[in-house]
């Protein structure tokens, strides 16, 4: 491993004062997830601390190191949840004042969790930038000190005693550490710790396809800001890492595995059913990148160990998480099939079939010949799904597979039957919408005069965007001005004219 800088973050690791506020957590093991991949599965269960997240040991050991002339000051920070709980909890021990600024679009267990540890909270903005932004307006104002998230050496020693229970609980052979990222404090002060005292361990960041901050900073040679980041695991969503952790991570990660929505939602799961705890998306990323790792590696026997970072979820997020946790952990197929429009053939089709189980069937009449079904299967590997539909097509029917298509997941199984084809002109785009009131209102309001709604599907997935399916009859000639509407918008988008979903079942 490369040379470390000066600071010595092996002494801040073993010297942090964390276990006034944080306990150690348990280091469990996971027979049924270890038995089904076939290699021996560790949970770090920082889940467990006094707010249900590690963010705790960070925080604690940034305020507690505060003279007492800026403890009296009072504290303040910008955070999306997780590290605001660490900082009000903190601040709450150590008898000072703490102002958490939070993105509006903030799950409400967190900003909840945080009043009840006596911080005041603000709401402000739509992202964590916009908070940060706005706490350090705040700073400038009452002379407050500003509690950093992931970017501080103190903070970052907080986390690497992670790494340090890790290795003390463990010093039998680990094959891997997985841990999430989001800013990256976590993964450089344990990373640090474990490179250091424990070079043979590989230690693996996870990321979410859709926040990869440090990804492409590594890749880049330097930080890069993300132009959006995914919401579903808001623990994570940070559009830039912080400049230290950037540097510490170059040098102590091996690598950095990223895992979608699904994955996770698979993960969450695999928790549930090994300790009957609820993890939260980012909680549960590192070991979706763990089963992402091990399949692409095909590893078999070793001892992987993956941190379960939060569980600060929000009850209604459930509903979308069960949901996409069959198809997260390869146990669900989605496929689209045409079969001939006349008696005897569906039952025909259910016979290629088999004995597999059907999890969801759609179906409406709407072509004289043909009839398109939106089905769900049980499978027990992913590769099934790729046989079914092989097996199907050599059979005379036409089958697609939808598992990877968002659209089919979250809107297309909700409106089959919907088909209108003497709808002309109709343009289909999927959006995310904030989750606050007045979205669908701005939306109308900047919409053109002339363009006539042909389609809207919103369900309510306990997220912080609502994801959203428009249809809109717009002329040809006006689609520039359609184009100018979707970027003046800001709101994130995608064309869908060409999903196979849509022509099968809406268009």
């Amino acid at each position: 491993m490369p040379a470390m800088a000066a600071t010595d973050y092996l002494e801040r690791i073993l010297t942090a004062r964390v276990y006034d506020a944080a306990v150690e957590t348990p280091l469990e093991e996971m027979p049924i997830l270890s038995a089904r991949i076939g290699n021996r599965i560790l949970l770090k269960r920082e889940d467990m601390q006094p707010v249900f997240t590690y963010k705790l040991r960070g925080a604690y050991n940034s305020l507690s190191r505060l003279p007492k002339e800026k403890l009296e000051r009072g504290v303040i920070t910008a955070s999306a949840g997780n590290h605001a709980q660490g900082v009000a909890y903190s601040a709450q021990k150590l008898g000072c004042r703490a102002v958490i600024v939070m993105p509006a679009t903030t799950p409400s267990i967190k900003v909840d969790g945080v009043r009840r540890r006596g911080a005041e909270v603000v709401l402000h903005g739509d992202s964590y930038s916009d908070a940060y932004a706005h706490a350090m307006e705040l700073v400038q104002q009452t002379g407050a000190t500003y509690v950093p998230p992931f970017d501080d050496p103190d903070v970052i020693a907080g986390q690497g005693t992670v790494g340090m229970e890790i290795l003390r609980q463990h010093p039998d052979p680990i094959h891997a550490i997985f841990v999430p990222i989001g800013g990256g404090g976590l993964a450089a002060g344990l990373g640090y710790y474990v490179k250091r005292l424990r070079p043979d361990i590989r230690v693996i960041g996870v990321e979410p396809v859709d926040s990869d901050a440090m990804r492409r900073s590594i890749e880049a040679g330097e930080r890069v800001t993300l132009d959006q980041v995914g919401l579903f695991a808001d623990g994570v969503a940070v559009k830039q890492v912080g400049e230290e952790t950037f540097r510490l991570c170059r040098q102590v990660l091996d690598e950095i595995i990223l895992v979608d929505t699904d994955a996770m939602c698979g993960a969450i799961k695999d928790v549930f059913e090994d300790s009957r705890s609820i993890l939260e998306p980012s909680g549960a990323l590192a070991l979706a990148g763990l089963k992402a790792w091990a399949a692409r590696e095909g590893a078999e026997g070793e001892t992987l160990l993956a941190i379960a970072s939060g569980a600060n979820m929000n009850f209604d997020r459930l509903r979308h998480v069960s949901e996409r946790a069959e198809i997260g952990e390869a146990r669900e197929a989605i496929l689209a099939v045409t079969i001939p429009e006349q008696p005897g053939s569906f039952r025909a089709f259910c016979e290629r079939l088999g004995n597999r189980a059907i999890t969801e069937f759609n179906y409406r009449a709407a072509d004289p010949n043909e009839a398109h079904i939106f089905v769900g299967v049980k499978i027990e590997a992913r590769r099934q799904a790729a046989e079914l539909v092989e097996q199907l097509n050599a059979a005379g029917f036409k089958a697609l597979d939808l598992t990877d298509n968002e659209m089919a997941k979250l809107h297309i199984r909700h409106l089959v039957g919907g088909r209108a084809p003497q709808i002309e002109h109709e343009l289909v785009y999927r959006f995310e919408f904030p989750e606050r009131p007045g979205a669908l209102l701005n939306f109308l309001t900047h919409m053109g005069r002339g363009w006539n709604i042909s389609l809207f599907h919103y369900r309510n997935h306990g997220a912080d965007f609502g994801r959203v399916l428009v249809g809109m009859q717009v002329p040809p000639a006006e689609e520039a001005a359609l184009q100018r509407f979707l970027d003046e918008l800001g709101y994130q988008y995608r064309d869908e004219r060409d999903n196979p979903a849509y022509a099968l079942f809406l268009g």
